[in-house]
């Protein structure tokens, strides 16, 4: 499967379990707690199976930085957290980042 795929997989899973997270109040919730630990089980399992086929800095940059992406948005549109003109550009600067390290660097290539 293409790792990249599973890359993405596991960003949706640990966006899962983060919001989960924030869900279960300090693992009082017991449904919410369990999204928690499958939600990032099943993403350290998918990362676990990129690292086969990617360099482990592209795999953990992209997967660390697009876990931050997506959870901010969470934040605003489903926890109503509020982002200010520092934070949007800080965000813009993460897919920024992203974006070199897979398609402008050779980092991504064997």
């Amino acid at each position: 499967m293409n790792p990249y795929v599973l890359l993405a997989g596991a960003i949706v899973a640990e966006l899962a379990g983060t919001t989960a997270l924030k869900l279960s109040d300090g693992f009082s919730q017991p449904i919410p707690a369990l999204g928690v630990v499958l939600g990032y089980g099943l993403a350290f399992y998918l990362v676990s199976l990129t690292l086969k086929e990617l360099p482990i800095g592209v795999v953990y940059g992209t997967w660390a930085a697009l876990g931050i992406v997506g959870v901010a948005a969470i934040g605003v549109v489903v926890f109503d957290e509020s982002i200010d003109l520092a934070g949007t550009i800080g965000i813009v600067l993460i897919v920024g980042g992203v974006y070199c390290i897979n398609v402008v660097s050779q980092m991504s290539t064997h």
